[in-house]
């Protein structure tokens, strides 16, 4: 059985989203208890958080800015093909003639 290589695309995305997001909330979560524990205070691990939060927010708005600037691979071929009568298409215009 033979899976569309779309799906698997799709599934790597939306990972890496979750990644994006996720990892520098953990981190700067984790960097901020560490600094109350050492520093007996209560405010860095809440400081660094909304800092984590505010990285992954950034991350996935860049991730996804250059997702969609980043033409399709369907859409780059069909529009730098050219068929035989100078029409811009898919090429299907020359098996017609």
């Amino acid at each position: 059985m033979k899976y569309n290589r779309n799906v698997y695309q799709a599934l790597t995305m939306i990972t890496q989203f979750g990644i994006n997001m996720l990892v520098p909330i953990f981190l700067c979560s984790f960097v901020g208890m560490y600094l109350d524990r050492r520093f007996d205070t209560s405010f860095w691990m809440i400081l660094l958080f909304f800092v984590g939060t505010l990285a992954g927010f950034t991350n996935v708005f860049r991730f996804a800015k250059r997702i969609y600037e980043t033409p399709a691979v369907t859409r780059k071929r069909s529009m730098t093909s050219v068929g035989r009568n100078g029409k811009q298409g898919t090429g299907e215009e020359d098996s017609q003639e």
